[in-house]
């Protein structure tokens, strides 16, 4: 109970990002607004999952949903016998959206 569990935090994040997003239509004035809520909403609903000695980064990328691809990437310095990470994926018919939250041991 004393590790960040990456199966049960990204269960959490895919069900946040379902029910925020599921018939959201994507806006390009109204996305940075909303990746920054998300972002907030994730890293509380994640927090309630993470043993309390764990800082939580979360980071959420939306983009208009159409013929593109994306490649998102990220690099840490920490300790991987403690520090972990979760990520999941959410796309409709109008937008997707990738969120990470990164779980750092905080002595």
């Amino acid at each position: 109970g004393c590790k960040f569990d990456m199966g049960r935090v990204q269960r959490v994040l895919e069900g946040t990002l379902a029910s925020t997003l599921g018939t959201a239509v994507y806006s390009p004035q109204g996305s940075a607004p909303l990746a920054q809520s998300l972002a907030e909403l994730l890293r509380s609903r994640a927090k309630e999952v993470v043993p309390p000695r764990y800082k939580l980064v979360c980071h959420v990328l939306l983009g208009q949903q159409g013929q593109q691809s994306l490649l998102v990437a990220s690099r840490a310095l920490w300790d991987p016998e403690s520090d972990s990470f979760a990520s999941a994926t959410f796309s409709n018919a109008s937008l997707f959206a990738v969120a990470t939250a990164h779980g750092v041991y905080f002595e």
